[in-house]
């Protein structure tokens, strides 16, 4: 009976991802939206499949470490010292304005300090999972432009620590100057550490270790687990989050040739675990709070997609990039998210915000993650068209 018990609603979410899945794959919508879909489907407020998200958050947050593993090994870390210090001076200017223009609303509609600072938390974060399986579905993961985007993406995962102390030191929590110094000081060592990795390989010291193991699927599934886990753990330890321990856990591996098998060996539990990451991000969404406050969250939906996407247009048109360019590298900047969620979460449990703003940032972050391709998609074609007649227009004032 325990067993039937487990694994039902188990069966059950596995058959209402596939289906999802089986509909957006026609539609050519990421497979994230799906997720989030049979979240809201199986969740408390409709099928009663779950009860809450904290059934699947837990394994969620292992999907994020493996995802950030795998951008770890494929990431090409770039050559050029610009390509490095393009995406830290976007960054830095994105919080700057995203800090403004949010505290500048917070005045406008008399809202506390507090909430003002986690307005601009929706600005600061994306979504490194949405934005980086968009770009390598077109092809755009490995281009200059993509991992200039990849690597703004990194560094605003790298500002959580420094986000969740200070929501910390907000909440009345135990505070020491240890606790910042040390997420800081870690943050340059690993600064450093993608300066000096430029597209090197490190030598194939493991090359027997790969001989004697290339059959031993066992050994290399937990060996990969190990390696990826253990460095999340050491990376929250000193202060920051776990996807970035992970994450050069991927960059090290990646240049190993002795361990080209974990790709391959560990790609099926990234998969499932992202999915449940999405999933309970779906959970998390109270319907019944959604249709009473509609207006508001469609509303501060799309006011975050269009001024988030104005102020990331902005910030790369300041690094020289033209304006077709600056507009989509905007639109896929425009979303918050995964680590947005886990910013409010944290502010909500150690009672920084209230449950109604909670609520609401969860569902206006739950709802641009389902927008966010569709928005994409339309700056892209928009911008594509104009650039064709600004073209056509070229030719003719030619001839």
């Amino acid at each position: 009976m325990m067993n039937e018990l487990l694994l039902l609603p188990v069966a059950e979410m596995c058959v209402v991802i596939f289906a999802l899945i089986f509909l957006l794959k026609r539609l050519k919508q990421p497979y994230q939206i799906a997720y989030i879909l049979a979240g809201v489907l199986l969740g408390p407020h409709m099928l009663h499949i779950f009860s809450g998200a904290e059934q699947t958050a837990v394994v969620g947050e292992v999907g994020i470490l493996l995802l950030m593993f795998f951008l770890g090994m494929e990431i090409n870390v770039p050559g050029k010292q610009s390509h490095l210090v393009k995406p830290l001076i976007a960054q830095g200017a994105k919080m700057v304005l995203g800090l403004g223009f949010a505290l500048l609303v917070g005045f406008l509609e008399g809202w506390s300090f507090t909430d003002s600072i986690m307005l601009s938390v929706l600005f600061i974060f994306n979504s490194t999972a949405v934005v980086s399986e968009y770009l390598k579905q077109n092809g755009e993961l490995r281009s200059e432009f993509g991992t200039t985007i990849l690597n703004i993406l990194i560094a605003q995962d790298i500002l959580l620590a420094p986000v969740l102390t200070l929501l910390r030191f907000t909440g009345n929590k135990e505070f020491s100057i240890v606790k910042i110094i040390v997420p800081l000081v870690l943050s340059i060592i690993i600064f450093l550490l993608l300066r000096n990795l430029r597209n090197r390989s490190l030598p194939g010291l493991t090359g027997r270790l790969t001989s004697n193991t290339k059959e031993d699927h066992d050994f290399q599934v937990f060996a990969g687990g190990a390696i990826c886990l253990s460095f999340g753990v050491l990376a929250e330890l000193s202060g920051l989050s776990g996807s970035i321990g992970s994450f050069i856990a991927g960059m090290i591996i990646g240049r190993l040739p002795a361990f080209n098998w974990l790709e391959h060996s560990l790609k099926p539990f990234k998969v499932f675990f992202v999915s449940l990451f999405f999933v309970s991000v779906g959970l998390r969404l109270d319907i019944s709070y959604l249709k009473t406050n509609y207006a508001i969250i469609l509303g501060g939906t799309f006011f975050i997609l269009f001024s988030n996407c104005v102020l990331s247009a902005l910030v790369f048109r300041l690094l020289r990039y033209n304006w077709e360019q600056s507009f989509y590298g905007g639109a896929l900047l425009s979303q918050t998210g995964e680590f947005g969620i886990l910013a409010l979460t944290v502010a909500y449990s150690l009672h920084v915000i209230e449950a109604g703003l909670f609520k609401t940032g969860i569902a206006i972050t739950a709802l641009s993650l389902l927008v966010s391709t569709i928005w994409i998609n339309l700056l892209r074609t928009l911008t594509n068209r104009q650039k064709r007649e600004s073209s056509l227009a070229g030719m003719q004032h030619q001839f």
